[in-house]
């Protein structure tokens, strides 16, 4: 042993351990972008996407207005253009090598060295741009610009041609279907696409996913039955909750007194799905009500410190109207809002400005169990779920001795103490019972704890009693 003089210091483990929180609102937005817009469009396809910012996100898949072809560009404006919220991560399904076609060859006019293409979604790698004859080369001859309405000028490098003739392919968008949405796992490469490549989000992101949503296309029954299946054991593990948009074209609910019964055809019902009917409009723009749920949602989390107990119904929106999905407006009041919220559906309501309407999940009225039925409350299950594993993992094959069993519970009950000291909910208690865990499930290696939560329901119905008192006029005049 060396010998030692003077003053010494050590450090020892810390005996609470530190949560490990789970993003409780992080959206994962599955969709389509114009990636034609990108220097490698094949790359943005079919991967898990991390944003931070508007730049980022325009930067990651592109960027129209036209929010019906591309649905990814629809949460990128309500997120970082209306609400004011983020990180988000993204899963673009369009891919130019399936969902494209031919532009037929065109001549165009060139006006001051530069000449514009009107087609949508045209892919610059696939251009074949002519000088009469000659085909010029792209960034030698001609350099490409997209516009802000997603069409293409082609600018001249040295080159005096009055007209130009372009042939290529373009992105059709309306080549995507719901089954590219659901998407599935190549058996011959293991390529994993569209709703499938949620599980990479973890392993590759180190992100745990919070709202799953499928802006419009969550309409189709197929995929909100697949949003709602891929909300259960992320991972194997993980939990997650999913916005799902009750079909307000014509096929679907167009009357508040429709919705009923497009629920049920859409078969909406799983307690991690919170489902809404309506879009938003602002202006001449169109939002579906999916796309706003889960930002205002995520926006809510983040301003009560990254915690979902907080319910996002009557929090207000900055929109102009509620609308059906092909921008007829509807006028709804309390009551017929009310009709939509007791159906197990949320929507939106003008009460002093557009606030999003609804605090039950999917599976009410069918389950009024307070762990499932209210939105807030489910996602706190989940989000506590999720954190306990994420902070214990590190404890996993410790030897399973008193020490780890103490190390468990005091962390917890700390953390618990801090949530009830603050409001955040009633009781939020672990313990390890004897009675839960017989000799057998020791010798396994298998150790249970039981956690009580109760988180606080909102108040969702506040009653005032008014009555005339009579007695007050004696007393006055007596």
């Amino acid at each position: 042993m060396a010998y030692k003089h003077g003053v010494y210091v050590r450090e020892q483990a810390t005996k609470l351990i530190a949560p490990v929180l789970g993003t409780a609102g992080l959206q994962v937005v599955v969709g389509t972008a114009p990636v034609n817009m990108l220097p490698d469009p094949a790359a943005a396809c079919n991967t898990p996407l991390l944003v931070q910012s508007y730049a980022e996100a325009v930067g990651a898949v592109g960027y129209n207005s036209d929010f019906e072809a591309y649905t990814l560009c629809e949460s990128i404006s309500v997120n970082f253009q209306v609400v004011g919220t983020g990180p988000m991560v993204f899963i673009n399904v369009l891919d130019p090598a399936k969902h494209s076609a031919d532009i037929e060859e065109t001549e165009l006019e060139v006006v001051e060295g530069v000449a514009h293409l009107e087609a949508t979604g045209a892919i610059p790698g696939t251009l074949k741009v002519l000088d009469g004859e000659t085909e010029l080369k792209k960034d030698e001859d001609y350099t490409t610009l997209f516009n802000e309405d997603g069409t293409l000028s082609i600018a001249l490098i040295g080159s005096e041609a009055a007209t130009l003739k372009v042939s290529g392919k373009r992105l059709d968008p309306s080549l995507v279907t719901p089954n590219d949405i659901i998407g599935g796992v190549d058996v011959n490469t293991g390529k994993e696409t569209g709703l499938e490549v949620i599980r990479q989000i973890y392993p590759k992101l180190a992100m745990t996913p919070g709202i799953l949503l499928a802006p419009r296309f969550s309409a189709n029954p197929n995929v909100s039955a697949a949003l709602q299946a891929k909300t259960k054991d992320i991972n194997g593990v993980f939990k997650a909750v999913t916005v799902i948009d009750i079909d307000s074209t014509a096929e679907g609910a167009t009357k508040y007194t429709d919705v009923k019964e497009q629920k049920e055809k859409q078969a909406v019902t799983d307690p991690n799905a919170y489902a809404v009917w309506g879009y938003g409009k602002l202006g001449d723009v169109v939002y579906s009500g999916s796309a706003l749920a889960a930002s205002l949602t995520a926006y809510t989390d983040a301003v009560n410190g990254d915690i979902p107990n907080v319910s996002p119904s009557n929090k207000t929106l900055s929109i102009g109207a509620i609308c059906l999905a092909d921008g007829t407006e509807i006028m709804l009041d309390q009551t017929q809002a009310n009709t939509v919220n007791g159906f197990g559906v949320a929507t939106f309501l003008n009460m002093n400005g557009f606030r999003l309407w609804g605090n039950n999940t999917a599976c009410y009225p069918g389950n009024s169990d307070p762990k499932d039925r209210w939105f807030s409350v489910r996602r706190f299950f989940c989000w506590t779920g999720n954190t306990f594993i994420l902070t214990y993992f590190q404890k996993v094959d410790d030897p399973a001795n008193p020490r780890l069993i103490e190390a468990i519970v005091d962390s917890e009950n700390v953390r618990g103490h801090s949530f009830v000291a603050r409001d955040i909910c009633a009781r939020y208690e672990i313990t390890f019972n004897e009675d839960e865990n017989p000799t057998t499930d020791l010798l396994n290696g298998k150790i249970t704890f039981h956690q009580y939560l109760t988180p606080y329901v909102p108040a969702e119905d506040i009653e005032n009693i008014l009555e005339f008192d009579p007695d007050a006029l004696s007393k006055l005049f007596g």
